[in-house]
């Protein structure tokens, strides 16, 4: 089943494709900062975040807030190290993949 843009959600298998997207986005990410020979001031931080998204996205189909949440932080630690935006853009398409969190 295909849905509207923003609710991507077409399964591969018994797999959620926007998972799979998001999987594979911080796996490209995580690569090219672990590649990246420059220490920058919250690397830890990047570092942390990035294991968090990937621990969500292992566990299944993530909750939308905590996935902005680290995407925040994460878009917050390495924002401005320019060999690393292309992975985070990725990063943040994929988690723009779940749609907007649900209001109580």
């Amino acid at each position: 089943m295909l849905r509207s843009v923003g609710q991507k959600r077409v399964a591969d298998g018994d797999e959620d494709v926007r998972v799979k997207e998001l999987r594979t986005a911080v796996a490209r990410l995580r690569r090219r900062l672990a590649a990246l020979p420059a220490e920058f001031p919250d690397r830890g931080v990047a570092e942390e975040e990035l294991a968090d998204l990937a621990a969500m996205a292992a566990a299944g189909v993530p909750e939308v807030p905590r996935l902005r949440r680290s995407l925040l932080l994460l878009a917050g630690a390495i924002g401005s190290v320019s060999a690393l935006s292309a992975g985070l853009t990725e990063v943040r398409h994929a988690v723009e993949l779940f749609g907007e969190p649900s209001r109580p």
